[in-house]
């Protein structure tokens, strides 16, 4: 089709999933407890970080970022879905889509630099714990942390902005959500040069911090390897465990969806690896954390005599 012939869309259609409407409700219901569930789970762990001094260490103020950033993250896409589930196919405005993709992907990016950011915090403990205090101190941490947002924000103005600028001559998004190759489909254009560049930036993004993690749990295992009981290199690696599941469940769907052949996947397909790193994940990350975490269990079992004696009142 010619460009200049085409006439620009002011709202798109978002499709969702294609199933029988009696199972609506019950896909709207199901969603809508992961949703809540989700959102109380990594609630309780940033309030948790905050009321609890035992939780005071570099470690779990990550930790509580990690899962203040999961409340933007899943509720980015979410409230789209249930909106599909309830009505079918639902408009868009153009401007809200856009909007939704810049922060889709910027919390994304951001996850993706805070997880790099972790990993350097156990490295420092594991490898360098003499000087741990002196180089973790509250304004690096900070510093740290603040570094994450601003790169993953930055990084999505690429994408977010060039999709912005394709003309689009179709409507319809196979998708639940305003995302970068649902949305290409639609350009009147050849989209290839965009898909190009989004795969550098999104590429560049997570595969640097993939190796940076690497190369970090690399120094953690030799520093491990070297400690001279059992007991204190099993103590060291279960300090890794939690993050290293999250940093797997993160890449793994980033990579399948972003990083590999999308002309080898189904649009279905890419809907259901979504729900996965858009709703599953974010519901994962505080049941890894505290479920396989001592300490953490330790200050629930201190706080929550004190939560229901507030709830109760006096």
């Amino acid at each position: 089709m010619d460009p200049l012939n085409h006439t620009w869309t002011q709202s798109f259609i978002l499709s969702g999933f294609s199933v029988p409407g009696t199972l609506r409700p019950l896909a709207f219901l199901g969603t809508l407890c992961l949703y809540l569930l989700t959102l109380s789970g990594n609630l309780f762990i940033v309030v948790l970080v905050q009321v609890d001094a035992g939780l005071s260490t570099p470690m779990y103020f990550f930790i509580g970022v990690l899962s203040f950033l999961e409340l933007g993250y899943v509720s980015a896409t979410v409230p789209t879905l249930l909106h599909t589930w309830l009505r079918g196919r639902s408009a868009i405005s153009a401007a809200v889509c856009f909007i939704q993709l810049y922060v889709f992907h910027s919390l994304g990016m951001t996850e993706c630099h805070l997880l790099g950011v972790m990993a350097l915090d156990r490295y420092l403990a594991i490898c360098r714990p003499l000087h741990y205090r002196a180089l973790m101190t509250r304004k690096v941490r900070f510093w740290l942390a603040g570094a994450a947002w601003v790169a993953g924000f930055s990084a999505a103005l690429v994408p977010a902005s060039l999709m912005a600028t394709l003309p689009f001559c179709l409507k319809e998004v196979a998708h639940y959500f305003c995302d970068l190759a649902p949305l290409m489909r639609l350009a009147c254009v050849d989209a290839g040069w965009h898909a190009r560049v989004h795969g550098a930036v999104i590429g560049v993004a997570t595969g640097c911090n993939f190796v940076l993690i690497w190369g970090l749990y690399g120094g953690i295992l030799r520093a491990v390897l070297k400690l001279p009981s059992a007991a204190s290199r099993v103590k060291a690696f279960s300090t890794c465990s939690s993050h290293m599941i999250v940093v797997a469940l993160f890449y793994a769907s980033a990579f399948t969806v972003y990083v590999g052949p999308p002309g080898n996947r189904s649009e279905g397909t890419d809907k259901c690896i979504a729900l996965v790193y858009a709703l599953l994940t974010p519901l994962l990350n505080p049941i890894v954390y505290t479920l396989r975490n001592k300490e953490v269990k330790e200050v629930v079992r201190r706080v929550t005599p004190r939560i229901r004696a507030l709830l109760k009142g006096p």
